[in-house]
């Protein structure tokens, strides 16, 4: 697969990394030359630097791994490049105080969808901090770790499939696009537990078993059925 990315930073380098080791030619775009060619560099195998319009142009999927704002200016300015092509929005627009920026509008990455409104937007790897993308690969306890998902075209959807599979992670299916500011609430929420409060954001969700409680667990669907006829 050949990939676009978009930026040079630490996203960009974490991601791009397991990509090229597994076998996808990797396009590192950036406004400065001499960053693009030292993380290229940097990342060997089959990188190569280019400008941000070059990697738009010759990735099939472009990766923007910018930070939210700026985001949308480039995807403005290269939308024709992008037309057709899947691009992949990992930003999370968190501001000051873990306040999400996007409250009560439009999402990152549906923002980057109005932008380029050619491309297939798809939102991914969000939830974590790069050093975690770093690994190789995230496996905690045993169980890989699972990345959600959300866009609304099935072949953009499976190309991020394969790419977050590359990164030795399991996709989940997050829902169409319209869910990617669920995503963008979720991060700002962990980030807030996890850096604000001290606190393990994972401990907040019981195992999938008890999610929808122990009494659903021990009887099925038909607890559900005989709570919805008790009203």
């Amino acid at each position: 697969m050949r990939i676009g990315v978009l930026g040079t930073g630490n996203m960009a380098d974490a991601l791009a990394t397991h990509w090229v080791r597994a076998g996808h030619e990797v396009i590192i775009g950036g406004r400065d030359a001499h960053k693009a060619e030292r993380l290229a560099t940097r990342l060997g195998g089959s990188a190569k630097p280019a400008s941000l319009r070059a990697a738009a142009e010759s990735g099939q999927v472009v990766l923007a791994a910018l930070p939210f704002g700026a985001g949308v200016d480039v995807a403005r300015d290269l939308h024709a490049a992008l037309k057709g092509k899947v691009l992949l929005d990992c930003s999370n627009p968190v501001g000051p105080g873990f306040r999400l920026l996007t409250e009560g509008g439009l999402s990152a990455a549906q923002q980057l969808a109005v932008a380029a409104p050619g491309a297939h937007v798809v939102k991914a790897f969000n939830l974590c901090h790069e050093d975690v993308w770093r690994m190789r690969p995230p496996v905690f306890d045993g169980r890989p770790l699972a990345v959600p998902i959300c866009g609304d075209d099935e072949t953009a959807l499976d190309r991020v499939r394969e790419l977050v599979q590359d990164v030795g992670c399991e996709p989940v299916a997050g829902g169409g696009l319209e869910r990617a500011g669920l995503l963008e609430a979720t991060a700002a929420l962990f980030i807030a537990l996890w850096v604000g409060e001290g606190a393990d954001a994972q401990a907040i969700a019981p195992p999938l078993a008890y999610a929808a409680g122990p009494s659903h667990q021990e009887t099925g669907g038909d607890t559900a059925a005989q709570h919805g006829t008790h009203r």
